[in-house]
């Protein structure tokens, strides 16, 4: 399994799969990143507002909205819900299969094609 594939939950990985890195094997040159990455699970409508305020702070979230079920109309509303924010801070959004959600703010796109297809 790749890096992306655990990033983003490819071959059914959980958080236990996830490995820490330690900081100091990486130079940072003491920079702070300006938008950082958050990993989030929806279960439900409420799950939504931490979402949204991190996407409004300038952050990237990654959620996992395999917990949503697909029979009732709680993934249209959350999808509506986030792709409003998206648009309303200039940013992008993307559901990869049926298990995520990708919401970037401004200043980040989401490709809509693999690196290794051409």
């Amino acid at each position: 399994m790749g890096f992306m594939d655990k990033i983003l939950g490819g071959s059914g990985s959980s958080t236990e799969d996830y490995v820490e890195l330690d900081i100091e094997d990486f130079d940072t040159d003491g920079n702070e990143a300006s938008v950082t990455v958050h990993v989030a699970e929806i279960d439900g409508q409420e799950d939504v507002i931490a979402i949204k305020d991190a996407v409004y702070d300038g952050d990237m979230v990654i959620a996992d909205i395999t917990r949503l079920r697909t029979e009732d109309r709680t993934v249209e509303h959350v999808v509506d819900e986030l792709r409003q924010v998206a648009q309303e801070v200039g940013g992008d959004i993307v559901q990869k299969g049926d298990d995520q959600l990708i919401v970037t703010p401004n200043g980040l796109g989401i490709s809509r094609s693999k690196l290794n297809r051409h």
